[in-house]
């Protein structure tokens, strides 16, 4: 049975670690309008916007539904009339029913992707992007208010600002918009949950404040009172609207391609920091499994972004060039290929929706495609120099490595020199493309929602047809040789993938509830007593206290015959009458 988790979900990390990769603006009072903070956008009529909120509502549903799973189960098992054993049983079958129909309704929204994409004419294969968490609203007030009155001992309407101001941020990240401002939002609450843990969370005794999402992909909700379980899934956002902004981005030219390289990743880098420093996670996304999956994708579209780079900026048919691009487009292919596996285990399987495996598959055959069509306008721009030496000095260079293996008996040189032989080797790789399109086309029509993206479409035709009319050019009538098998061309990249951590100091955050007093003093770890007041009149020696520290202060020792008790000795002196 499916439920809300109650594994409690375990932290180890230090709490604040920093990169500094990534400069952002600080955010300041000025910039909210109204009770609207900067990077918010809970009102905006966007297509993203509303999807989420459509999303939003189908995790509410099932929430209600697995509700009422839950009890017609336990009234099952309770119950020993037989008529009463039908009649839940019938209401059972209409629940799952009922849960079976909503799932299918969220992966269809998960599976959206266009309405992620750029709004740009330049046709490029579109990116697949993560939605984010959805959480219920959390209400702060009465458990600060409590734990401010019998830990601190102070009255606690004093703070009434500060927690209103705690909820108010928070609310303000559940919606945030994408872009930088948006990121700066959530990482601003991540931030200042630090302090939120020092304040009020104790080993001891919990806050009593329990913490709601909802699965990425399934909408399944968990449920903890655990603050770690919050952060994680703050994280967890963080890298999801990454991979937003890296979708939207126009890859046109090569501004737009860094930024969706940067974007994504940063993406992998807030997904593996969540797997490597959080566990017993109690939603399958934020899993090991499903964050390693999410990870190598994020890492495979900056190769494809990487790839993209490369064809723009290479505008010349170079024969070195063409070959680069030809090792370039088997190195998406092969991280895609090893996506598709992780996608494929028996847990992932059944978990990530149809649209994104099939799209991986889709463009890991789409690039194996491309890179033997590369190379095989390498092989027929080629044309052999009269100067020998430098021909061969050429092939030197690029071939060594192109090959995984290659048949025995010639070389790569004569290979070149023989126009025959180049025509041939040629031919058999724009075959393995023609293949690996078609493949690629056979993928893509097996998938509903593929299918109604014209614009992936619109680039797997045009690569097909191109590959195909160079192989009808090359198809000779006297030409009854079988056309060989071309070899395996080995994967290589210019630029490989960087995963870039979270940077948290980039955004820096003063503590909401810092007129408590110092956090190294005034934290949920310290035992604090009811405060009592102490009249000394001074004598002749002084007080005869021996102080340490700032703001309070500290009463290191009593100086006998002065006018302090020795009861004095450890407490703090908060306040001077």
């Amino acid at each position: 049975m499916e439920g809300p988790a109650t594994r409690e979900f375990e932290l180890s990390l230090s709490d604040g670690a920093s990169d500094d990769d990534m400069p952002m603006t600080l955010p300041t009072d000025s910039s909210r309008s109204g009770s609207i903070r900067k990077g918010c956008d809970p009102f905006a009529q966007t297509q993203r916007s509303k999807l989420q909120h459509r999303r939003a509502r189908i995790n509410q549903q099932i929430n209600k539904e697995m509700r009422m799973r839950a009890g017609a189960e336990n009234l099952f098992r309770a119950t020993t009339n037989n008529k009463v054993k039908e009649t839940v049983a019938l209401e059972l079958s209409f629940v799952n029913s009922n849960l079976q129909l909503l799932k299918e309704e969220l992966e269809e929204l998960n599976s959206n992707m266009e309405v992620y994409q750029t709004d740009s004419d330049a046709i490029s294969v579109p990116m697949i992007p993560l939605g984010l968490k959805e959480t219920k609203e959390v209400d702060f007030t009465v458990p600060i208010q409590d734990f401010i009155c019998e830990h601190y001992g102070e009255d606690s309407s004093l703070y009434d600002k500060e927690i209103k101001e705690l909820i108010e941020l928070r609310q303000a990240m559940r919606t945030p918009s994408r872009n930088q401002a948006g990121l700066e939002l959530l990482m601003e609450y991540y931030n200042q949950l630090y302090y939120l843990d020092q304040r009020f969370f104790s080993s001891h005794k919990n806050l009593g404040v329990h913490f709601h999402w909802y699965d990425s992909l399934t909408g399944v909700p968990s449920s903890q009172r655990a603050l770690a379980f919050e952060k994680g899934s703050v994280l967890f956002n963080i890298g999801a609207l990454h991979t937003q902004i890296g979708a939207r981005q126009d890859r046109s030219g090569t501004a737009g391609i860094d930024k969706a390289i940067d974007a994504f990743q940063r993406a992998a880098g807030a997904f593996n920091y969540l797997k490597e420093n959080f566990s017993n996670a109690p939603s399958l996304d934020m899993s090991a499994l499903s964050l390693s999956m999410l990870v190598r994708l994020m890492v495979a579209q900056v190769q494809e972004c990487v790839f993209e780079r490369i064809t723009i900026t290479t505008q010349d048919a170079k024969f070195t060039s063409q070959l680069q691009l030809a090792q370039e487009a088997a190195q998406v292919s092969d991280v895609y290929s090893l996506v598709h596996q992780t996608m494929t285990q028996p847990l992932m399987k059944d978990y990530v929706p149809f649209s994104w495996a099939s799209m991986v598959q889709v463009k890991s055959e789409h690039f194996r495609a491309l890179s033997h069509y590369y190379a095989a306008a390498a092989l027929f721009d080629h044309s052999s120099s009269s100067d020998g030496e430098e021909c061969e000095k050429e092939a030197d260079k690029a071939f060594p490595e192109f090959y995984v293996n290659i048949a025995s008996g010639q070389t790569l040189s004569q290979i070149l020199q023989d126009p025959e032989k180049r025509r041939k080797l040629g031919k058999a790789h724009l075959r393995r493309a023609v293949i690996r399109h078609e493949e690629a086309m056979r993928v893509h029509s097996l998938c509903k929602i593929l299918r109604k993206m014209d614009i992936l479409q619109d680039v797997l035709c045009q690569t097909h047809k191109r590959s195909l009319e160079k192989y009808l050019e090359l198809d000779r009538e006297d030409d009854f040789d079988e056309t060989a098998e071309a070899p395996e061309i080995q994967a290589h990249t210019q630029q490989k993938p960087d995963i870039s951590p979270p940077g948290f100091s980039t955004v820096q955050v003063t503590d909401i509830f810092q007129r408590l007093g110092p956090l190294s003093v005034f934290c949920a770890r310290a035992r604090w007593g009811p405060a009592r007041v102490i009249c000394l009149q001074k004598r002749e020696g002084g007080m005869g206290l021996t102080l340490r520290g700032d703001s309070p202060v500290l009463v290191a020792g009593v100086v006998p015959g002065g006018c302090a008790e020795p009861s004095c000795c450890g407490q703090f002196l908060v306040f001077l009458y």
